[in-house]
């Protein structure tokens, strides 16, 4: 069970902290090799290559390399070799230089086998080196100093020396071993030793307390020296069914990633480590479009393409950081110290970056993309629960919003206590009627005809006061009522819709669905029994639906556009500019009217906005070009409705014309206009009225007098009339 964020193969930076480290162990521990070696005489040597005890201890030294005895999912270390149980007693009975030379082989093969970089083969022979020196020091200490010629065989009364040596041994190794990893990680020294000398000390016991007893055998038996294979299956054994429980319980079966238990484990631990200004950051890394990837060619390629995006983000982290699975395609990574916001956005950038490399499977090709939530402690959330859900909001905040990477922010989040109360409110507020709209007109740039009027959310708070749509909508949105509160929205249209119609002032109300709308099968139905109950045509309403809705959701809002344009309801695609539509997806909509985004229009008045300009005169050569009306919303001033009419712009609406007025200001507005009523017959008639000799209203007239209503400023903000939510 390889661990997939093991990154200790890559090589240090020259001149880091971890390589200044590795090179001083190495320099130390081969230099104390040579001398060790040097002190071996060669006829010593070669007398113990005719010994058949010599080459059965140096197989079982090699052999007890090649795979450790792991107790503990805990990858801090690589767990412990049961060469150190035969090369310790090589040590006893034979002498250091002896054991070092048996020991250095060993790790060597290992490292070919095994397949380890360079600079981890020679750091294990040095601190293994090291280790052996500091025991057969104790030793010798003890008065023992055993060599070929005179091999030692421990006896009751050696039991101290013994002990203390197998002491010696042990903390150089971890010390040496946990140093290292500490430097690798840049986790605190502590923290790598309370996380591992515990199991460490457990088999190392184990394992140093059999050496003397292979001493023994060896100088009465030699033949029975194998049986102590027979314990060490046993323990490889058991050590191996607790560890793949240990690692089950905490990692996930497909990628071999931790799972949520075992980053809650690390959250806790770097949060509880965290010091001074650094940060601990938490990213919730979530794919896009991954259910297309599954629904098209099935769940193994879904599953292979999430082990390429494993083996990615963990070879995109730095050594420490934590790359999890928690579920599906949402991955989570922690960084357990980060400067600030923009060190962990730099890093979430470079984890996109490698994930936007093409994979190719099963003969096709797969641009993979993601959106990153990021959440900090302290910043955020002061423990590992709140940190995730906190990530989680900004994850959906950058999905939203096609940002890619979003860092949280308290403003923006949906799900804070009082947004919550405000739900409660709002549920109550729809059924005590506190929810009314208002209507604001759509005119006709070139007639200065009314081509219909777009109804606009308000909610009158008996406490809070006027609460904006931005405020609530898109809270509903995310609960059960916005099923609701669209019904509501639609039934007020109709209702006033009909008033006007039965009085003669026949204009077409347009309002916006959702996504969750178009999504909910029975719209098409309720928007057919409320044009019955009323006695309207289908054109006297129109939905107004966002360009990020039909760009993200084709084909599961596809049906419910065929339904409504069968139905007849005129289509509007809104907020137009701001997504990413294409010229073909564009042309197979099958909407009748683009409203242009009010970011856009503002900036025609901008001298400096040249560049907007030559988008904004695109977007209406392109809707013209494909047969469609072209809607300029956020039309506040003279110069912008002007410059809107000589490229060719339809229809404006905005403060200039007209604010937002509730029913009954509406139908005394639409009364004194009744001659320019454009008929609600769809876009077609509304081009056919407008360019049928209508006289075009001059510069001079076109004032919120003339054309709007006198003193068009109702008080409110124009973030509230101009809210596109609704």
């Amino acid at each position: 069970m390889t661990d997939p964020t093991d990154t200790r193969d890559t090589g240090p930076r020259v001149g880091s902290p971890l390589w200044a480290y590795l090179a001083g162990v190495i320099t130390i521990g081969f230099t104390t090799l040579a001398v060790a070696l040097a002190l071996l005489d060669p006829a010593e040597a070669a007398g113990l290559t005719r010994e058949p005890l010599f080459w059965m201890l140096g197989v079982l030294v090699v052999l007890g390399e090649l795979r450790p005895v792991m107790i503990s999912s805990s990858v801090v270390v690589n767990g412990t070799y049961p060469s150190v149980m035969f090369n310790f007693a090589v040590l006893m009975h034979y002498g250091l230089p002896v054991a070092l030379l048996l020991h250095a082989v060993a790790v060597l093969v290992n490292g070919v086998v095994t397949r380890k970089a360079w600079h981890r083969v020679m750091f294990n022979i040095a601190q293994v080196t090291m280790a052996g020196t500091a025991a057969a020091a104790v030793l010798t200490a003890f008065g023992i100093r055993p060599s070929p010629l005179a091999p030692w065989v421990p006896g009751g009364g050696d039991l101290i020396a013994i002990v203390f040596a197998a002491a010696a041994y042990f903390l150089v190794r971890a010390m040496l071993v946990c140093w290292a990893v500490s430097l690798h990680e840049r986790r605190s020294p502590m923290r790598v030793i309370r996380a591992t000398i515990g199991h460490q000390a457990l088999v190392y016991t184990g394992l140093l307390g059999l050496a003397p007893l292979v001493v023994v055998v060896m100088t009465y038996s030699p033949v029975l020296v194998p049986l102590f294979v027979a314990p060490l299956v046993a323990v490889y054994f058991t050590a191996g069914m607790s560890m793949r429980r240990d690692h089950q319980a905490l990692h996930d079966g497909l990628t071999g990633l931790p799972n949520r238990k075992l980053l809650l484990l690390r959250t806790e631990e770097a949060i509880a480590e965290a010091r001074g200004e650094d940060r601990v950051g938490l990213f919730l890394l979530d794919l896009d479009r991954f259910k297309e990837v599954n629904d098209t060619l099935g769940h193994p390629v879904g599953d292979r393409l999430l082990q390429i995006v494993a083996h990615r983000l963990t070879h995109s982290v730095r050594p420490g950081d934590v790359v999890a699975r928690l579920g599906g395609d949402e991955f989570a990574v922690l960084l357990p110290s980060v400067r600030d916001a923009t060190a962990a956005r730099e890093v979430a950038a470079r984890l996109r970056v490698a994930l936007t490399e093409p994979v190719r499977l099963e003969g096709m090709t797969f641009d993979l993309d993601a959106s990153v939530g990021i959440a900090l402690h302290p910043d955020h959330a002061p423990d590992f629960q709140l940190l995730l859900q906190r990530a989680d909001v900004a994850m959906y905040l950058a999905k939203e919003g096609r940002t890619g990477v979003e860092t949280y922010v308290a403003d923006r989040d949906r799900n804070s206590p009082e947004r919550l109360l405000l739900l409660g409110d709002l549920r109550r507020g729809l059924d005590a009627g506190e929810l009314t709209l208002h209507y604001q007109p759509k005119i006709g740039l070139g007639t200065g005809r009314v081509v219909g009027l777009e109804g606009l959310l308000r909610w009158e708070h008996p406490t809070r006061g006027l609460i904006a749509p931005a405020d609530f909508v898109p809270l509903a949105e995310q609960s059960y009522l916005m099923r609701q509160l669209t019904q509501y929205v639609i039934d007020a249209a109709l209702k006033q819709a009909a008033q006007w119609w039965d009085a003669g002032l026949r204009v077409q109300v347009s309002v916006n669905v959702s996504a969750r709308d178009l999504l909910d099968s029975g719209l098409p139905e309720r928007l057919a029994a409320g044009l019955d109950r009323y006695g309207l045509p289908p054109t006297a309403i129109q939905l107004e639906v966002t360009e990020r809705i039909l760009m993200t959701d084709q084909a599961y809002a596809a049906d419910m556009i065929h339904a409504l344009v069968g139905l007849g309801v005129p289509l509007a695609l809104d907020d137009f500019g701001t997504g990413y539509s294409s010229l073909v997806r564009l042309q197979r909509m099958a909407v009748s009217e683009v409203k242009i985004d009010a970011s856009f229009v503002r900036r025609l008045a901008d001298p400096a906005g040249e560049d907007n300009a030559r988008i904004v005169r695109s977007i209406i050569d392109l809707v013209r070009s494909l047969g469609l009306r072209s809607v300029a919303e956020g039309v506040e001033t003279d110069e912008v409705s002007r410059r809107l009419s000589e490229m060719g712009c339809d229809v404006g609406q905005g403060w200039w014309f007209c604010a937002a007025m509730p029913a009954g200001e509406a139908t005394t507005w639409l009364r004194s206009r009744r001659t320019m009523l454009a008929p609600a017959q769809g876009p077609a008639a509304v081009f056919t009225a407008a360019g049928a000799g209508a006289r075009t209203v001059p510069a001079g007239e076109r004032t919120p007098a003339a054309v709007g209503k006198a003193g068009f400023n109702d008080g409110l903000t124009d973030g509230l009339a101009m809210a596109d939510l609704w």
